[in-house]
């Protein structure tokens, strides 16, 4: 049964003109009825039977021309005489289908020609001895059928339209969410390459400078040489516990252990992070000015990087006597950093256009991680020599 249903479904016009074989079978009855039909009208009868019973069979095909297929065929009829019969049927069905389906001059085309079908038809074919009372009565009955089909026939139309919206304005929805999606992982990937180039660029660097020291005095202070590889180890140790963490995001197999993970560097791990620097060999005053108190682990995380890359640069552009100084104030409505050497400094052109030095990304991804906590960076070279970065973080209210 559910075959059938899913074959007749697929191909309407069968249906359709199935329907169109019985109309056709009461047409004929009606012509070979000698008492329903005059003589002179039973051979035009024929041609108007079975042009109704086309605008049947192929309604859903071509609505519109069927629709004046059918009105031609009633101007036909009142011609040749030709009476109300069962295959005037088909006009209201193509009426329906016109107000369902068709274009809107069609819709209207049907609703006025249906509204004007009963009147024309009992003025020229009237009842015999029928008041005007009754000629009104048989207007109004004769009237209804065709008001109704076409007032079905545009609901359906509106409920279609309605359900069209809907799965537009779903599919719509869905592609907006597939976009966000995009978009967070875009941003989420971009996330882990900052952290990453802040992870490697930082401790990599301070691991390069302690081998460096360590081949220096090899032979000659062979203390200070353990005290470099051991700075050098543990630092690759951080370094590789970094990694691990970034790279769990990217994990789509088996979930990392707990193992994996360190906690997120905050505001209070830059005194550590001032010392291992000093421990590489960089000169570091630290200051910090106001009152310390707990911050978004999103602004701390920033604050960190923003140091940990500045003092990265330092080292790698500063020169072999750069000295450098990080002040860390803490403001009513945010936190202040200023972190400044006295290295040979950069082109300021540089600066402007963007960050990138073809070694690097770093002041780039410094705007970046400033953009998303909402707040400002300045960066360029100092008057006399050296860098700046000066950095102001808002706190949000309620933060």
């Amino acid at each position: 049964m559910q075959r059938l249903y899913d074959f007749l479904r697929r191909h309407p016009t069968w249906v359709d003109g199935s329907w169109a074989v019985l109309l056709l079978g009461l047409g004929a009855l009606y012509i070979a009825d000698a008492t329903s039909l005059p003589s002179h009208a039973r051979i035009p009868a024929v041609p108007i039977v079975l042009a109704l019973c086309a605008v049947v069979t192929l309604r859903r095909r071509a609505p519109e021309k069927m629709l004046l297929l059918a009105i031609a065929c009633g101007v036909a009829q009142l011609i040749a005489d030709v009476g109300i019969n069962p295959a005037d049927f088909a006009m209201l069905v193509i009426i329906y289908t016109c107000a369902a389906t068709g274009a809107r001059w069609a819709s209207r085309l049907g609703l006025v020609g249906g509204l004007l079908a009963a009147s024309i038809a009992t003025v020229r074919w009237p009842q015999d001895n029928a008041t005007s009372w009754e000629h009104t009565v048989s207007i109004a009955f004769g009237t209804v059928p065709f008001a109704l089909a076409w007032v079905l026939g545009d609901s359906i139309r509106t409920r279609r339209a309605y359900y069209a919206q809907l799965e537009e304005r779903a599919a719509r929805l869905e592609k907006e969410r597939e976009e966000r999606a995009k978009m967070a992982v875009a941003a989420e990937r971009a996330r882990i390459a900052r952290e990453l180039h802040d992870v490697v660029a930082h401790n990599v660097s301070v691991m390069v400078v302690q081998a460096d020291g360590a081949a220096y005095v090899m032979d000659a202070a062979p203390d200070q040489t353990r005290l470099a590889l051991e700075t050098i180890s543990g630092t690759g140790r951080q370094a590789l516990a970094e990694m691990r963490r970034l790279l769990g995001v990217l994990r789509t197999g088996e979930p990392a252990g707990d193992s994996d993970y360190v906690p997120q560097p905050d505001v209070e791990q830059i005194d550590d992070l001032v010392e291992q620097v000093r421990g590489a060999g960089l000169p570091v005053d630290f200051k910090v000015e106001g009152s310390p108190r707990p911050l978004p682990s999103g602004l701390e995380l920033t604050a960190y990087r923003i140091v940990q890359e500045a003092l990265t640069n330092t080292r790698k552009h500063g020169g072999p006597n750069a000295g450098a100084s990080v002040r860390l104030t803490y403001f009513d409505d945010g936190l202040g950093l200023l972190v400044e050497d006295d290295g040979r400094g950069s082109d300021s052109q540089l600066y402007t256009d963007g960050g990138s030095d073809g070694q690097g990304q770093g002041l780039i991804g410094m705007r970046e991680r400033v953009g998303m906590v909402g707040g400002t960076l300045d960066a360029g070279p100092r008057p006399g020599g050296g860098f700046r970065i000066s950095v102001l973080l808002p706190v949000k209210p309620g933060g």
